[in-house]
């Protein structure tokens, strides 16, 4: 890593040995030792430079756009290299700094398996811990692109407008705090400000989060949080600073213990966070960067001059379909997405809420097959080889049902036509946010809301015309629009109804 410093190296953390015996950790020295036919790194990492800060070092960034910008660095451009940044957790950093920053990605299907050493992430950092490290880094002459995986939460707005929370924690701490922030915008207006007084041209923002205008959400409370701190820097923020939007897709389920011994196998040395994906990957970008741009189609990446369309087809048909799928699929009992869509009446109830409620809401795509896109999306949740949980995506829904579902219900009722499955997927959700199963056991909701969610959930108890007041109520979820939309209390109250009256998965047969 050439730019900026790094903090001291943490000790590694613990894996569980594997059936085969393995003698090495993964790091540099073991690259020369990886089997046949598993590639490492294919270009000199001693040379490649730090030119994208990524906020947000998830599996989901190490799966997707690390791949892609890996083929970029093996084409020879080394002005890429990644350095990422945990807002919160030491963990990945703890994770892949003893392996000089080396992870193992396996790409697993029911024809087999694949896996790939990525050496694209140069260096690793933890912002609570410097700071000062992180933005000194995003102000380096280097640094072209600051991108972002920190989920909806990270971006600290109001999801039902997608207004920046003045109100929420790390807003007001960074406010009162500016050069020490906490938050992602504060992170972004403080680098962008130090830049701007030395003299150097801004990065460019890249928000790859599944947000609805991803771009337009970050210019919008990037600049806000900007011209809270200092009109003159919001005016140059919202006129200078490039956010561009994207739109991304990859499963990427959690790794577990079991994946790590895979990998410890196939490999012959331990990782302790490798990461598990699919061997779909789809990444579609605007075309309008401040410094340049790696040439991310030599890792299957698509520039475009409009990424709505793409955003708007995937945010409903995958990440509606997905969260649906999640909360019913959870309270039938299923732990999994491959185990919910094995069960013919979730897999059915999917197909046809894509086909009748998702797809007419849809702008055209001319030369895109949408039929097929939907068939290939229900191969992909059938997937046996990818264990993801339906907890994992239950997480976060307050943030997640807004852009996912309630977009669609907004057109579906302005078109004046029915919405059953819709309504039902968003019963599920407040049934499993409510945090109590089918069979009364305890859910581990993790939701920013979830303590005020339950609290409505419990004081509603099991009417479902009171329920569905209640959490129809939430301005955050529902805006002053849907709150008070009659249509939706009825088909809201209906579906409940259902839920609490037979349970998820007869619901869902009665929908398919």
């Amino acid at each position: 890593m050439r730019s900026g410093r790094l903090p001291a190296r943490s000790k590694p953390t613990p894996i569980r040995q594997g059936s085969a015996p393995v003698t090495q950790r993964l790091r540099s020295a073991a690259l020369a030792t990886l089997p046949h036919g598993i590639p490492g790194p294919r270009f000199d990492r001693a040379r490649a430079r730090v030119g994208i800060v990524h906020l947000g070092l998830g599996a989901f960034h190490r799966a997707h756009q690390a791949v892609a910008t890996e083929a970029v660095l093996e084409a020879g451009d080394l002005a890429w290299g990644i350095a990422g940044v945990s807002l919160r957790s030491p963990d990945t950093r703890d994770a892949l700094a003893p392996q000089d920053g080396l992870y193992t990605v396996a790409v697993r299907s029911g024809e087999g398996d694949r896996f790939q050493v990525v050496g694209a992430i140069l260096g690793q950092l933890v912002a609570p811990e410097d700071p000062e490290a992180v933005l000194a880094l995003m102000a380096a002459p280097d640094t072209r692109i600051v991108s972002l995986t920190v989920t909806e939460k990270g971006y600290c707005h109001n999801p039902a407008t997608g207004e920046l929370d003045r109100a929420h924690p790390d807003i007001v701490h960074d406010l009162a705090h500016p050069h020490a922030p906490r938050s992602a915008p504060g992170f972004l207006v403080e680098a962008l400000r130090r830049r701007r007084e030395a003299g150097l041209p801004p990065f460019t923002v890249l928000s790859c989060d599944n947000l609805p205008a991803n771009g337009a959400t970050a210019r919008r409370v990037v600049s806000a949080f900007a011209t809270a701190r200092d009109r003159a820097l919001g005016a140059f923020v919202e006129r200078e600073v490039p956010f561009p939007s994207t739109m991304v897709d990859r499963i990427v389920p959690a790794t577990t213990d079991a994946d790590r011994t895979l990998v410890a196998d196939a490999i012959g040395a331990e990782d302790a966070w490798p990461v598990m994906t699919e061997p779909f990957s789809q990444w579609v970008i605007e075309d309008h960067f401040a410094q340049g741009r790696p040439d991310w189609t030599l890792g299957g990446a698509r520039f475009v001059a409009d990424v709505e369309p793409f955003e708007l087809m995937k945010l409903r048909l995958l990440n509606g379909s997905h969260s649906t799928l999640a909360y019913l699929g959870y309270l039938a009992g299923h732990e999994t997405v491959s185990q919910a869509m094995a069960d013919e009446p979730f897999a059915a109830l999917l197909a046809a809420m894509m086909e009748r409620e998702i797809a007419p809401t849809l702008p055209p795509l001319p030369g895109f097959d949408l039929a097929a896109y939907r068939a290939e999306l229900l191969g992909r949740f059938r997937n046996p080889a990818l264990r993801h949980r339906t907890w994992q995506i239950a997480m976060d829904g307050s943030q997640k049902v807004p852009q996912r579902l309630l977009g669609t219900i907004r057109d579906r009722l302005a078109a004046g036509e029915p919405f059953e499955r819709l309504a039902l997927g968003l019963a599920g959700w407040i049934r499993y946010a409510g945090g109590r199963d089918e069979r009364g056991g305890a859910i581990d909701v993790r939701d920013p809301l979830r303590d005020r969610l339950q609290a409505l959930s419990e004081a509603a108890g099991d009417d479902p015309a009171r329920l569905a007041d209640a959490f129809l109520s939430v301005r955050e979820v529902f805006g002053d629009d849907l709150g008070r939309e009659p249509r939706l209390r009825e088909a809201l109250t209906a579906a409940l109804g259902r839920l609490l009256a037979v349970g998820a998965r007869t619901a869902v047969a009665e929908h398919a």
